[in-house]
C-alpha cells in the first residue's frame, strides 16, 4: 500500500469541513487520501471561527461546539514553527504571519497546502 501524502490544512479548510460550509465537500474530497498536518495555531483559529459563528447564531452554540470538536478526531499532526522564518516569509509573500505559518509548514514538509482562503492560495509559490 503506498504511503499517504502529507497535506497541510489551514483553518479555512477545516472550518469549511466541520461547520458544513459550501466548500466542505471539496475539502473532504481533497483530504480523503492524506495524512494531515498543521501549525499549532490552527486550534486557535478554528476556535475563533466557532466563536464568530456562535455570536451570529447564539442558539447554535452547542451544535457549533460539537462541530468544532470534530477537528480533534481528524488526526491532524500539529507542528511548532520557526517564528523568525515566518516573519521573513510573511514579508516576502505579503501575507499575515498566521498565513505564513501554513505556507512555511507546507514548504518544510514538502506538502500540498489545502485552503479555501483565496488570498492565501494566491500566495502559494507557482507549481
Amino acid at each position: 500500500m503506498p504511503a499517504r501524502k502529507v497535506l497541510v490544512v489551514d483553518a479555512s479548510a477545516i472550518a469549511a469541513l466541520v461547520f458544513g460550509e459550501p466548500q466542505g465537500g471539496d475539502v473532504a474530497a481533497r483530504l480523503a487520501d492524506g495524512t494531515l498536518a498543521a501549525p499549532v495555531l490552527i486550534d486557535f483559529e478554528v476556535s475563533s471561527v466557532c466563536r464568530k459563528k456562535a455570536l451570529a447564531s447564539p442558539d447554535d452554540v452547542d451544535r457549533l461546539l460539537a462541530a468544532r470538536a470534530l477537528m480533534g478526531r481528524m488526526g491532524i499532526r500539529l507542528f511548532d514553527v520557526d517564528h523568525e522564518e515566518l516573519i521573513r516569509l510573511a514579508l516576502a509573500r505579503n501575507v499575515t504571519v498566521y498565513d505564513a505559518a501554513y505556507l512555511w509548514l507546507a514548504h518544510r514538509l514538502g506538502a500540498e497546502l489545502v485552503t479555501v482562503d483565496q488570498e492565501l492560495a494566491r500566495a502559494l509559490p507557482p507549481g
